[in-house]
């Protein structure tokens, strides 16, 4: 038998409420693969845990070809997969499933590279795939992550491959990822026609930022303003002092405080709390820590007083943010 004709099988997990941009990012690559080389050289087989169509957080169903329990029994010996994506998205907590745990584990035991979109990295360390690992998940989700699974490495990167465990942080980071491994696949040449079908110029660097740096999100320009920002933003629950922050910097804490007032209209007393206010946001939106943890996670001494900070900042409780999202979905 001709080795070179046998395609790449490739599996995806749909996760209800699975991000669509990402699923398609990571899918598409390999049909306009097919296409370039005028070839099947990728296959892909659709799972859910129980063989339903899955919604994805647009509300669209997605049908599947197989539930885990049928993927368990066929997936193997003559058909089996070279990897194993699981694709998840908003709410991802909410999801669990010992079959498919045992399920990730005994893929990776074979030597099945195994992998997330979004924030499908949070399901391997569920599974306990993580621990020691490098991983990317997206950025909205990272705190909670961080706080949840602290044996995991994870990084703001686009995504992150090791040990045959490929994690991106979702969106058009799944097209990155996707062209690395056509790239090793097929090499450079069939991963930029590949590109060019996508209407894009790159391939971008895995290690790249998922978000904007600091200077393009905010519009800033001065150097010890951007550095004190990064410090504030690297250290949420442990709050630092505007002291320590200015002996840091090398300013007074006269000129940091002018500095704050001049470029955003505020103290950065007010702006340290803005940024401790947001993270909190988003470990409520993003994960089931008890609202005293997110408090403690993001340097408040109090349930109390991080409420009061809260509904000051956005009109509402913890409580009523976590519930209005829970009822939106």
């Amino acid at each position: 038998m001709d080795l070179s004709i046998i395609p790449h099988r490739i599996v995806f997990f749909l996760v209800p409420n699975f991000s669509m941009i990402a699923f398609a990012s990571a899918l598409e690559p390999l049909r306009l693969t097919n296409r370039t080389l005028g070839k099947t050289v990728y296959e892909w087989t659709v799972v859910s845990a129980d063989g339903e169509p899955v919604k994805a957080s647009n509300g669209l169903a997605v049908g599947v070809d197989l539930s885990l329990d049928q993927a368990r029994h066929r997936l193997l010996d003559e058909i089996k997969p070279e990897m194993v994506l699981v694709c998840s998205g908003v709410k991802v907590e909410n999801f669990r499933n010992a079959q498919f745990e045992g399920w990730l584990r005994s893929m990776h035991r074979r030597g099945i590279a195994v992998g997330g979109l979004c924030t499908g990295a949070w399901l391997l360390a569920q599974a306990d795939l993580l621990e020691g690992k490098r991983c990317s998940i997206h950025w909205e989700t990272l705190p909670a992550f961080a706080e949840k699974f602290p044996m995991a490495e994870v990084h703001a990167d686009l995504c992150e491959i090791d040990d045959g465990i490929y994690t991106c942080a979702g969106g058009t980071a799944a097209l990155d990822m996707m062209l690395h491994v056509i790239e090793e696949h097929f090499g450079q040449s069939v991963m930029t026609k590949v590109c060019e079908y996508c209407l894009i110029d790159r391939i971008r660097n895995q290690r790249d930022r998922q978000r904007l740096p600091l200077q393009a999100r905010l519009g800033l320009h001065h150097a010890k303003l951007l550095l004190i920002i990064e410090l504030m933003e690297a250290n949420v629950s442990e709050p630092l002092s505007l002291a320590e922050i200015s002996e840091y910097v090398g300013l007074s804490r006269r000129q940091v405080e002018r500095l704050f007032r001049r470029h955003l209209g505020r103290s950065p007393a007010r702006y340290y709390l803005e940024i401790r206010i947001d993270r909190a946001r988003h470990l409520l939106l993003q994960s089931n820590m008890p609202i005293v943890d997110v408090a403690i996670a993001c340097g408040f001494v109090s349930a109390s007083h991080f409420s009061k900070c809260y509904r000051e900042m956005y009109g509402r409780s913890p409580q009523m943010e976590r519930a209005q999202a829970e009822a939106y979905l």
